[in-house]
């Protein structure tokens, strides 16, 4: 991903801490790939501009490497998901949510570390408090300005939990574990705000090390 904002104005992105705004989603669909096969990637940005810099790139590429596999592109189009007032979401790659130490007594956490990965046998609630806290937050970072939150919040409301996952990063030639875990979200009689905080939730990611490609959301219903 970063290769292509190479001489772009988002070529700082790799560096900068914090919040980078951009996901991605898995190679689809996931089956064995043979020579001649098509498949698809998906990027996602509340930033508008960010998104044309990655399609001009592309654009200007016959083919793209994704780690040891080389495709030619054939076709790139920019896609707008509709948030109804219902909506049903699913994730396609793991989502991560770390709890702080100051949060463990709330939760019956026990633990030495600074912070612990969200898994099954810690509270439900406390996955979706520190998963809305994470996007509220990178919500009024992105626009700039503080947020009346009674607005928009509670905002999940149905939920399905699918699976836990653990993946392997190298992270400054370190290799670390990180658990993430797999759901479908349900949402109905959303407001104005709502949509637009889970619009912004779609398009950045949900959850944490979204520029890593975790917490890709997909649109399953809208209406």
């Amino acid at each position: 991903m970063y290769s292509l904002l190479k001489g772009t104005a988002y070529e700082h992105l790799h560096d900068l801490r914090g919040y980078k705004y951009f996901c991605f989603s898995n190679i689809y669909p996931p089956a064995d790939i043979a020579a001649g096969d098509t498949r698809y990637l998906a990027i996602s940005s509340p930033d508008n501009e960010l998104i044309r810099t990655f399609a001009e790139a592309l654009l200007q590429r016959e083919s793209v490497s994704i780690g040891a596999m080389q495709f030619a592109l054939k076709e790139l189009r920019i896609a707008s998901p509709r948030i109804g007032r219902s909506t049903t979401l699913v994730t396609r790659t793991p989502i991560i949510v770390r709890i702080p130490r100051r949060s463990y007594a709330r939760y019956g956490i026990t633990s030495e570390h600074s912070y612990v990965f969200w898994r099954p046998n810690i509270a439900f609630d406390a996955f979706l408090r520190q998963l809305e806290d994470n996007l509220v937050k990178k919500y009024k970072r992105f626009l700039g300005e503080e947020l009346e939150e009674k607005r928009y919040l509670p905002l999940f409301q149905q939920f399905v939990f699918k699976k836990q996952v653990c993946n392997h990063l190298l992270i400054k030639n370190r290799e670390v574990r990180v658990f993430g875990s797999l759901w479908e979200f349900h949402f109905s009689h959303l407001t104005k705000e709502q949509r637009e905080l889970l619009r912004f939730g779609i398009d950045a990611g949900f959850g944490e090390r979204n520029s890593l490609g975790f917490g890709f959301m997909e649109v399953k219903v809208g209406r």
